[in-house]
């Protein structure tokens, strides 16, 4: 969903190396946490690979849609996968993206930390709402929601806050054309929370172990 597609040069040099460093830290941070686990969940780690290989498929797939949008999956990953396997997850598609001219290499580090924020809170808000809803394609939904809203919230702060480069238009514009964006972007959010819900619902009762800590 967000996703800042600019081209290499679009934010100045001192922008991109701090969002590349905050990325940097959140990326160790994840990779301290997986390696302090004394034995990782080899189901974790299926579930990761799966993830990461259909996550970056369908987010190269733009629907017509709004002028053209697409889905990510970072919600459903952040379900899945966690925060820290989801974090490390989203750095490969992102990096891989770039790799196919999805987005410049300087702003791996600005997307990093977007979709992470979709990650972290879709994760989180799929736990607590555990003690509200049992059923898994409403918590799913609303998880999906939220954590797309914040990604979008998190691309307009990281742009305004860096400027672009070769653009004449006010702060106030800018907020305008990114408004407008993110609200077509929550237009297709919907369907991505449809369906997130259908596939951990579909999972839930198939294999309740993978994400409910219950026996097959």
């Amino acid at each position: 969903m967000a996703h800042i597609h600019l081209e290499d040069g679009s934010f100045t040099l001192f922008w991109v190396a701090l969002w590349w460093m905050i990325a940097l830290v959140v990326i160790a941070a994840a990779i301290v946490w997986v390696r302090s686990v004394k034995k990782t969940d080899n189901r974790k780690i299926t579930l990761a690979a799966f993830c990461t290989a259909a996550a970056f498929a369908i987010f190269q797939v733009s629907l017509p849609l709004f002028g053209g949008v697409h889905l990510n999956l970072t919600p459903l990953i952040g379900i899945l996968a966690g925060p820290a396997f989801g974090s490390l997850i989203v750095l490969i598609i992102n990096i891989l993206s770039a790799a196919i001219g999805h987005g410049g290499w300087g702003l791996v580090g600005a997307n990093l930390l977007v979709n992470v924020t979709e990650v972290l809170v879709a994760y989180g808000t799929w736990s607590v709402l555990k003690r509200v809803f049992s059923g898994a394609f409403a918590r799913a939904g609303i998880a999906t929601l939220l954590g797309l809203s914040c990604g979008n919230l998190a691309m307009i702060a990281i742009i305004l806050v860096s400027g672009v480069q070769g653009v004449s238009q006010t702060s106030s514009q800018i907020l305008a054309g990114l408004t407008l964006i993110a609200g077509v972007n929550m237009g297709a959010a919907v369907i991505e929370a449809f369906i997130t819900g259908m596939i951990i619902a579909a999972i839930i009762k198939a294999r309740p172990d993978l994400l409910e800590g219950k026996q097959p």
